[in-house]
């Protein structure tokens, strides 16, 4: 394995600063600030940086301590989060790689402070190299069975990925958990995207979870079923809300059990 780099704290924020970003709609010197902040908290896993149409951005990576590895996961966190993040993105990314699954967490693209929905929405192409590129490392260190998990934003990041174009081939399986999404029937982004789905995917939500998720998900049921969406599995689980507080083991079981079922494999054996 190629070894990580390591960069000094101090030059994060004038790493980011420096970045080509003048046809970006992301913040950069908040991204940086962000990667400053949690560098050096992150405790479990490796922070490595990636790189994405010539900026480099934050993943952390953590290895599985099992012989037989069974693939991969990336990790998409929430609007306004990061790799790290305490609800969902940290319980998933430092549980599942005692079940054989090793996992890399990228920081996607962030807007300023105080920016609108819309303004997040317009990010979404913009974490699609970025995915890319955690799907590269992967494949550097010959790990070829690959699961995309999003949550909240980074769920809807993840499905458009998926529909646009053709995904990496390594991408068996997608997780979706607390998908927001749109109200309209007619021209809705995330119906279109799904009826364009050619992977397993589980929609995971909480019977407390946003309105835009859990009012839409018969809607999501219904789309994907016409769509004949046969491996599409929509899952609610009892008393959770958005970022799952207090029943973050039920999340990781009900998540680890369906990759299992659908992205198993033995793709690599550790020496």
């Amino acid at each position: 394995m190629e070894p990580y780099r390591s960069i000094n704290r101090y030059a994060i924020s004038l790493l980011f600063c420096l970045l080509p970003g003048l046809l970006s709609a992301a913040d950069l010197t908040r991204e940086g600030r962000i990667a400053e902040q949690i560098f050096d908290a992150i405790l479990e896993g490796q922070p490595i940086w990636l790189k994405a149409e010539g900026r480099r951005f934050l993943a952390i990576h953590t290895l599985s301590p099992a012989k037989q590895v069974q693939g991969g996961v990336i990790l998409l966190h929430s609007m306004g989060a990061n790799p790290d993040w305490d609800q969902v993105i940290h319980p998933l990314r430092t549980a599942l790689p005692k079940h054989g699954w090793e996992t890399l967490s990228i920081q996607l693209p962030v807007a300023a402070p105080g920016a609108t929905q819309a303004e997040w929405l317009r990010l979404i192409p913009e974490a699609f190299p970025r995915i890319r590129s955690a799907a590269k490392f992967f494949r550097e260190q010959n790990n070829h069975n690959l699961v995309l998990i999003g949550h909240s934003l980074g769920a809807r990041m993840g499905l458009e990925f998926l529909a646009d174009g053709a995904p990496p081939e390594a991408i068996r399986a997608f997780v979706a958990i607390g998908l927001p999404t749109p109200q309209e029937q007619e021209e809705n982004p995330v119906y279109e995207t799904l009826r364009k789905l050619k992977l397993p995917m589980l929609d995971l939500y909480g019977s407390r979870d946003l309105a835009s998720v859990t009012d839409t998900a018969r809607l999501r049921r219904i789309v994907a079923k016409r769509a004949e969406l046969q491996a599409y599995r929509q899952d609610r689980i009892e008393g959770a809300d958005h970022f799952f507080s207090n029943l973050e083991q039920t999340l990781i079981n009900r998540t680890r059990a369906w990759i299992r079922r659908h992205a198993a494999g033995e793709e690599r054996q550790l020496k």
